[in-house]
């Protein structure tokens, strides 16, 4: 079962760490948003590969927008 990896609030995207086709465990940080100045890293729920990254560097994200797809 794939797992939805979604913005939990209005950011910027500052920073992608990760990538389509990459291996990540629990508590791995995929992308790293910049939100009134402060660094929120977005992190894995449950280990797997990033199936799909649905952001890049400089994108506006909103609330409930997808960042990545991890099966």
């Amino acid at each position: 079962m794939a797992e939805e990896v979604r913005a939990e609030m209005v950011a910027n995207v500052w920073k992608v760490v990760a990538s389509a086709g990459d291996t990540v465990s629990e508590g791995d940080t995929l992308v790293i948003l910049e939100s009134m100045k402060m660094e929120i890293p977005v992190v894995v729920e449950s280990d797997g590969v990033v199936q799909r990254l649905a952001v890049s560097e400089g994108d506006v994200v909103q609330d409930g927008d997808l960042i990545a797809v991890i099966g």
